[in-house]
């Protein structure tokens, strides 16, 4: 037996392994590309100016024209209700994040992965890219909701995990206890920009 063959065997599982954690990866966009961000109030920008909020200052980074389509207070099940209407913006890409306030009313997981699923079907139905933000769910110590994080997995869709988390973890990115201020908004667009660019969009 070729004394390499087991070392060879051994890279190849390991190259294996890499690629079946790999994010799902998003198609480049156009230099005059649209963006929507979708979402509830940390998508609109709550606790700072609206040329500080997220989508401003992703728009600011990226020169793409970014949507800001955040209401604040939104479920999942408001998003299903509005989705195709800010569709018609044609977004070449929609930035989803939403399903904090589902938590905080304690609304049936199952009910808002089914709300989700109707989401980015109407996204893709519509020929847009889309990628998710993880929101955490309420606990003493913030983790990634687990529900968010499977939802996107199971429909293979990129999603920036840890970021707003952290954030919302750190009194001085805050402002109040579920929303960000200027500079948390800024790291969240500067990730953002980043894991878009590590995904090959931009």
């Amino acid at each position: 037996m070729n004394k390499s063959y087991p070392f060879i065997l051994c890279v190849l599982f390991l190259t294996y392994l890499v690629g079946c954690e790999r994010q799902p990866e998003l198609l480049p966009l156009s230099p005059d590309a649209t963006i929507l961000a979708f979402g509830d109030s940390l998508t609109f920008g709550t606790g700072t100016q609206p040329e500080n909020s997220y989508p401003s200052v992703l728009e600011q980074i990226t020169g793409l024209t970014v949507l800001n389509s955040g209401v604040p207070g939104d479920t999942t099940t408001d998003g299903v209700s509005r989705i195709k209407s800010a569709l018609s913006a044609n977004p070449d890409l929609v930035i989803l994040c939403l399903g904090g306030n589902d938590f905080l009313r304690k609304r049936n997981k199952l009910t808002m992965s089914q709300n989700l699923q109707q989401i980015v079907d109407d996204i893709r139905n519509s020929g847009a890219q889309v990628m998710m933000i993880a929101v955490p769910k309420p606990a003493i110590f913030l983790d990634d909701s687990e529900v968010l994080v499977e939802f996107a997995e199971q429909n293979n869709i990129p999603i920036l995990k840890d970021t707003l988390t952290d954030l919302l973890s750190d009194e001085q990115y805050k402002s109040d206890a579920i929303h960000l201020n200027t500079n948390g908004y800024r790291i969240l667009a500067e990730s953002i920009n980043q894991f878009l660019i590590d995904q090959g969009a931009l």
